[in-house]
């Protein structure tokens, strides 16, 4: 669905789209299996894996780590540039805003605080008596629950699809993207770009601003 707004919904990816960072990859280097963990986020966003299998091949190899380590993390990781800019202006225009992201809600949430977001998405970490225990707990948000969460937030606020856009780089983002009035790959994977209706390929996310027609 490609559309010229005016945008009225705009849905975000978090790792390495609203975030410069890939969040369990984060944690993995705390758990001293980064490398392995890295691999397999790889192959998941080139579409390689299926997405629920690799989260929970990835989330399994952080195994006792203590929920400490979350705050750690959260602390070093830095926004996207042009981020902070891009939600200024989108919530001056009255655009609401939401995270939908195969990452975590522990970081969703500090992240969507900062920024004023109205909503999030994300899969939940377990945890039992302060550690990971390896697996993740209630439904998993993979590429079909993107799409699914973004219908009902336009729906929940009246927001017709043709005016929603989704941003994201990677290809859990591509059933969402197709969803939303338009779809925006952003630094993404090559299949990914292939099917968006826009692509931006410089790290600065004020570049969406003319994309929606709000510059």
């Amino acid at each position: 669905m490609a559309s010229s707004g005016p945008f009225k919904l705009v849905a975000f990816d978090m790792d390495s789209t609203l975030i410069q960072a890939e969040c369990i990859d984060e944690i993995a280097k705390e758990a001293g299996v980064g490398e392995q963990v890295a691999a397999v986020t790889e192959a998941a966003m080139r579409g390689e894996l299926d997405f629920a299998e690799s989260l929970a091949k990835r989330v399994a190899l952080l195994r006792g780590l203590h929920i400490g380590v979350l705050g750690s993390v959260y602390k070093r990781i830095e926004l996207m540039p042009g981020a902070e800019e891009l939600l200024e202006v989108l919530k001056a225009n009255g655009v609401k805003t939401a995270i939908l992201s195969g990452g975590f809600v522990y970081f969703a949430q500090g992240f969507a605080d900062r920024l004023g977001i109205d909503a999030y998405h994300c899969n939940e970490l377990e945890v039992i008596e302060g550690r990971l225990t390896g697996r993740t707990q209630g439904p998993i948000v993979d590429a079909q629950a993107k799409a699914d969460h973004l219908v009902a937030l336009a729906e929940q606020w009246g927001i017709p699809l043709e005016q929603t856009a989704s941003v994201g780089d990677g290809a859990n983002d591509l059933k969402v993207m197709a969803a939303a009035g338009i779809g925006v790959a952003f630094c993404a994977k090559p299949t990914v770009q292939e099917q968006a209706d826009v692509s931006i390929n410089v790290k600065d996310l004020s570049e969406l601003i003319p994309v929606l027609g709000l510059g």
